[in-house]
């Protein structure tokens, strides 16, 4: 028998401290889907989530990351048009400027009231639940 198993991502929600307002970072997928993203991507073997999403931050913005916690896992089958994933996403905080790298054919700082309309996958939907957590306090409710 064949299995089909969801392939795990993660994705990194990095707020600059060491700016007003603590804007986020996103980048400019260089790569389908075309958009701005929340920096991340694929989860090597044997590597860990959290190591994972310190080598996604390093390689797509050049930047040192402190993972602060785990925010919520993510798994639409339908929330990557390439195939069925499942993220682990973190908020983590960093500081300094930020290099687009990797897959990232630019990269934006961004104010809750600037983020761009053009989001791949569903980070609309997790900048969302973001935003009510980080000025509210109210975590996203599961999904099912």
């Amino acid at each position: 028998m064949n299995y089909r198993n969801p392939v795990p991502t993660v994705d990194i929600i990095i707020e600059l401290v060491d700016k007003p307002h603590r804007p986020i970072i996103l980048i400019e997928r260089h790569n389908s889907p075309l958009g701005w993203a929340i920096p991340g991507g694929f989860v090597d073997y044997g590597e860990s989530v959290e190591s994972a999403a310190q080598r996604e931050a390093q390689e797509e913005i050049g930047l040192q990351v402190e993972l602060i916690e785990q925010f919520q896992v993510y798994s639409d089958p339908q929330r990557d048009p390439r195939q069925h994933t499942l993220s682990v996403v973190f908020l983590a905080t960093a500081t300094g400027e930020p290099q687009a790298g990797d897959d990232a054919k630019n990269l934006g700082i961004f104010e809750s009231w600037r983020i761009p309309t053009n989001l791949c996958f569903d980070h609309d939907r997790i900048l969302r639940d973001y935003w009510r957590y980080r000025h509210y306090g109210i975590r996203p409710r599961l999904s099912y």
